[in-house]
């Protein structure tokens, strides 16, 4: 009962800071200069310091835009209500501000744009999270059953350099070896995008394969900052665990060091593991920026860094609220895996 009550509690929990984090932000893209309608009115200027230049009437056009039209455009964004009003139609009435209109394509919702941004993220955060997890795994386990060996040592050199290259750089280099950009390098990877042009349809598994094609070189980037954190995490997790005294209580009742490590020390290390595994459910739809920009993936990232720049607030403020009520649920599943993992960790309230 104890442990439902956690997990009620938690639930409850995820209300208030879901709210508390959407109200933050949206209250931020009222009062921050440079809005849409600032934007909307920058152009509007500049359209009529051209005609200006062009022999044309400009002054009256002038007036009129930083006066009447301000207030129309106010009106046409619902910056004229009061702001707990424009709070709640985003909530409730716009179901978090996905039926509302993308400032930057008016004939697109933010949730239709999304929509065809999201399996493009979920590919790419899925495969990452998976690659990441089988990877880092075994090998944290192998480096601590190998503790300052050979094999500890050179992995570690590896999984440092991984993690000291920038994002960035490595994107950039493998694209410049890789991808045929200089003339006398290899010529093996795409430039960047997410299929190839095909004279025809394309079967599902060569798709598949043209996909998965694709984002080599993406994933590659994505996953190498991650490995030197989560396998050095598991490594001295089962270290931890390996020298506590009920391992060595199992060896001296007779039990092998193998059964000691497998059936009672690697549960236990993969508690640290876990607290991380939820919240990465949040970066499945967040996506990468840098890399996406880098290898031309119309991801989440590159959707979300768009609208900010140009600020689409509709968007951008949709696209928070789907990634924050992940991210809760992430946290969630971290307090159920805990559960799974460990029964013996008390969730009653103190």
């Amino acid at each position: 009962m104890d442990r439902l009550a956690y997990l009620a509690r938690r639930l409850l929990l995820v209300i208030p800071t879901f709210l508390g984090i959407t109200l933050v932000c949206f209250t931020l893209t009222r009062f921050l200069p440079g809005g849409p309608v600032e934007m909307r009115l920058m152009r509007m200027r500049g359209m009529a310091a051209a005609q200006g230049a062009a022999g044309q009437s400009a002054a009256g056009g002038a007036a009129h835009i930083t006066d009447d039209y301000k207030k129309q455009l106010d009106k046409q964004f619902g910056f004229d209500k009061p702001l707990a009003v424009q709070y709640w139609d985003w909530l409730v009435v716009n179901k978090m501000g996905m039926t509302l209109p993308s400032y930057d394509y008016p004939n697109k919702t933010a949730w239709q744009l999304i929509k065809s941004r999201i399996p493009v993220s979920v590919w790419f955060g899925v495969a990452s999270f998976l690659l990441t997890y089988l990877i880092c795994v075994p090998l944290g386990i192998a480096k601590a059953l190998r503790h300052r060996q050979t094999f500890d040592a050179v992995s570690s050199v590896i999984v440092f350099i991984a993690y000291a290259i920038p994002s960035f750089a490595l994107a950039m280099s493998l694209k410049m070896f890789l991808c045929g950009t200089v003339d006398g390098l290899w010529d093996v990877f795409p430039l960047g995008g997410i299929a190839s042009d095909f004279d025809t349809p394309p079967g599902f598994w060569q798709a598949f394969a043209d996909r998965a094609w694709h984002m080599v070189l993406p994933i590659t980037c994505y996953v190498a900052g991650g490995f030197a954190m989560l396998t050095l995490l598991m490594k001295n997790s089962l270290l931890d665990q390996i020298s506590a005294d009920y391992v060595r209580t199992v060896i001296a009742k007779g039990g092998t060091r193998r059964r000691a490590i497998w059936c009672h020390a690697f549960r236990n290390a993969l508690i640290p593991i876990a607290t991380g595994l939820g919240p990465m459910i949040g970066l499945l739809f967040a996506g990468s920026i840098i890399i996406e920009t880098i290898f031309e993936i119309p991801g989440m990232g590159r959707l979300s860094w768009d609208a900010l720049v140009g600020r689409d607030y509709a968007v951008f403020l949709a696209l928070l609220a789907l990634t924050a009520s992940f991210q809760l649920i992430g946290n969630l599943i971290s307090d159920i895996l805990y559960m799974v993992i460990d029964p013996r960790i008390d969730f009653s309230k103190k």
